[in-house]
């Protein structure tokens, strides 16, 4: 676990053994259900003697998936069946049984024939080929996912948990050309990471201002599930600002997502979620999972994406910087509080004041006690989505805060802090 203070911690409800608060990321057990156990039934291969050549091989490593945990009050009317979500990538043809080699990027026959620019067929034409195959391989094994270019020097973008495992990581090209990778910076807290390869000329995907997005525009997912490169599919934006929380007690990322109905699997983490304009939205890195699923079923209709604004805020930083960080606020959230909105703590958890003294927090006025009822007029019903919510913005940014203090009412400005991130 991380030694650092975590800004907007929780203290877990008596009895669920939810992490202590203020000891590494938030994390949070559903008290009215166990403990999923890993989707994915099978049992470890023994991984293969790597070959002496520097390519990685592509041995398998079955890593459990990382799972999505929420509080239980979020997405209580849409979700209330998914016991999580795992993140759709790594080591996808592992997982499904798929021990083949695609082939990379396009798709069978000689002949492309072009399209109308904001047809499907138009947006893929021109999205496939800045989209990337990723492989993570150490030597007991590798994991994948996909990446998309960001820039023409050689910076690529993908989640975190894909090349979370290290090793030698390898990027293969829509065209077939591969090439070692460096990591240049990652963060857990937001699941992104960036690559470099040793390449110019590169064609860059261009990001969107994810803030435009509307519910029900179109969207074309790339990526490569099962380990496809190359594989296109589309759908809408069925929801925005989806507050999601993935990974482990140690490792977790805090998004604010955008949903969508589009088919994404394991295997499309890291790939470009583009709009009309074959404009980058988001980048994919969760799927739902319906609880009580023994296997892994795939695509339910329900896919979560990082904002490209955050994209390309998190990924300027990381590769100017190689780290990354986030707003705070400098408050203990008490998630034991069962009334309406979400309660600061009253007390002191693990050394961590419920306000933290001289903090952004401190000095807006907010004081142990307080409700917070919404934020920027947002209606806040858990620890998560003020986590969430909070962390979508910039260390520098002001909210607005409606707290319910004494049984009254009142608007609180906190300009936030900055945090260094995982």
């Amino acid at each position: 676990m991380t030694s650092h203070n975590p800004d907007e911690r929780w203290m877990p409800p008596q009895g669920t053994g939810g992490t202590p608060a203020g000891w590494g990321p938030p994390t949070r057990d559903v008290p009215t259900q166990p403990v999923p156990a890993p989707l994915f039934g099978w049992e470890p291969e023994p991984a293969p003697t790597p070959p002496p050549a520097p390519a990685p091989s592509r041995g398998k490593q079955h890593r459990g998936p990382r799972m999505i945990r929420r509080s239980t009050s979020v997405l209580v009317a849409v979700l209330a069946l998914l016991s999580g979500l795992i993140l759709g990538a790594v080591g996808a043809r592992e997982y499904f049984g798929l021990d083949v080699a695609a082939a990379p990027g396009t798709p069978t026959g000689s002949t492309v024939t072009v399209r109308a620019p904001d047809s499907v067929a138009g947006i893929a034409q021109a999205v496939v080929p800045s989209t990337v195959y990723i492989e993570a391989a150490t030597a007991t094994g590798a994991a994948s996912g996909t990446g998309l270019i960001l820039r023409t020097d050689g910076y690529i973008v993908t989640n975190n948990h894909v090349i979370a495992g290290g090793g030698t990581i390898q990027v293969t090209f829509s065209d077939g050309t591969v090439e070692v990778a460096e990591v240049v910076g990652t963060t857990s807290d937001y699941d992104l990471a960036v690559l470099k390869v040793e390449r110019t000329g590169l064609d860059p995907l261009p990001l969107a201002d994810s803030d435009l997005v509307t519910v029900g525009d179109p969207v074309v997912a790339v990526g490569a599930p099962l380990g496809l490169e190359g594989t296109v599919t589309s759908g809408i934006v069925s929801a925005l600002n989806r507050a999601v929380t993935a990974g482990s007690v140690t490792e977790t990322s805090f998004i604010n997502a955008i949903q969508t109905d589009a088919a994404i699997n394991p295997g499309n983490s890291g790939g470009p979620l583009v709009n009309a304009a074959g404009e980058v939205i988001g980048i994919n890195t969760a799927i739902a999972q319906a609880s009580g699923t023994g296997a892994a079923t795939g695509s339910i209709g329900l896919g979560f994406a990082i904002p490209s604004n955050q994209v390309r805020r998190t990924t300027d930083q990381l590769i100017e910087t190689g780290r990354a960080t986030y707003p705070i606020i400098g408050i203990l959230l008490d998630g034991r509080h069962s009334g309406e909105g979400v309660m600061v703590a009253t007390a002191p958890s693990d050394g961590n004041e419920p306000v933290t003294p001289g903090g952004p927090g401190d000095t807006a006025g907010i004081r142990p006690g307080d409700v917070i009822l919404s934020i920027d007029g947002r209606p806040m019903t858990s620890p998560d989505e003020v986590i969430v919510y909070v962390r979508s913005r910039a260390p520098g940014d002001t909210l607005t805060l409606t707290i319910r203090r004494g049984g009254r009412e009142e608007d609180v400005d906190v300009v936030l802090g900055e945090q260094e991130a995982n």
